[in-house]
C-alpha cells in the first residue's frame, strides 16, 4: 500500500481521473458478475424438464408456478408465454418475445462500457505521460545546471507512475470485458434455446393445456 500511495503522489493531476475510472470499472464488474453468474444464471435444462412434465400432465397451474418460481430471464419468459396460452398461439409467441424484448438488455447492458473505460484509462495514461514529459522538459530548459538532472527525472517518474497507473486499470477492465462479454453471449444463447424448445412443446401439446379447469 506504501508503495502504491506513493506511486499515485507522484504521478500528477492525471491520477484522479484514472481512479474515478478505476472504481466506475470494480463497479460495473461486481455488479454484473452478480447478476450474470448468480441472479441471471438458472439450469436450463432442469427447467425445461419440469416444464414439460407438467405441461405433458396438463398442469397449467403447475407450470405457471414453475416457471414463476424461477427468478431468471428464462423463466420470467416462458411464464409470459404460459400466462397466454389459453389465447390463440400467436398470443403466447408475442408475449414472449415481449417478455425478452424487457430481459435481454438486462443481461446485455454495463458490460460494453467495461471495453470504453479500458481505453478511457490507458489515454488518460497516457495524456498524463505526455503532460509529465512536458513539465519535465519545460523545467529542465529553465533550471539550473547543477538541478536539471533532478527535475528531468521528477518529471520522468510523474510520466511514467502515471503510464503504469493507466495500464493497471485498463488491463483488467479489458480482461472482465472479455470474460462478463462471453458470460453474457452464453447466457443469451442459454435463453433463445430454452425458450424455443419450450414454446415448441408447448404449442406441440397446447390442447392439454386449454382443456385444463386450472387458472
Amino acid at each position: 500500500m506504501g508503495k502504491l500511495a506513493e506511486m499515485f503522489h507522484h504521478g500528477g493531476f492525471f491520477m484522479w481521473p484514472i481512479t474515478a475510472v478505476m472504481v466506475v470499472v470494480v463497479a460495473i464488474v461486481i455488479e454484473r458478475i452478480y447478476f450474470l453468474y448468480f441472479k441471471a444464471t438458472v439450469r436450463a435444462d432442469e427447467l425445461v424438464s419440469q416444464l414439460q412434465r407438467t405441461v405433458m400432465a396438463g398442469d397449467l397451474a403447475g407450470a405457471i408456478r414453475t416457471s414463476g418460481a424461477s427468478d431468471s430471464p428464462l423463466g420470467r419468459i416462458i411464464h409470459a408465454g404460459l400466462l397466454k396460452v389459453k389465447g390463440e398461439a400467436e398470443d403466447v409467441q408475442a408475449a414472449m418475445d415481449e417478455a425478452a424484448l424487457r430481459e435481454m438488455p438486462r443481461l446485455e447492458k454495463r458490460t460494453p462500457y467495461l471495453a470504453m473505460l479500458s481505453n478511457v484509462a490507458m489515454l488518460t495514461g497516457l495524456l498524463g505521460t505526455i503532460s509529465g514529459m512536458i513539465v519535465s522538459f519545460g523545467a529542465v530548459a529553465n533550471a539550473d545546471p547543477s538541478e536539471k538532472a533532478g527535475k528531468l527525472a521528477e518529471g520522468i517518474s510523474e510520466a511514467m507512475n502515471c503510464t503504469s497507473w493507466g495500464l493497471w486499470c485498463a488491463v483488467p477492465a479489458l480482461l472482465f470485458y472479455a470474460v462478463l462479454q462471453g458470460k453474457t453471449q452464453s447466457l443469451v444463447d442459454e435463453v433463445n434455446e430454452g425458450a424455443l424448445r419450450v414454446v415448441n412443446f408447448v404449442l406441440a401439446n397446447r390442447h392439454k393445456l386449454v382443456n385444463s379447469k386450472d387458472a
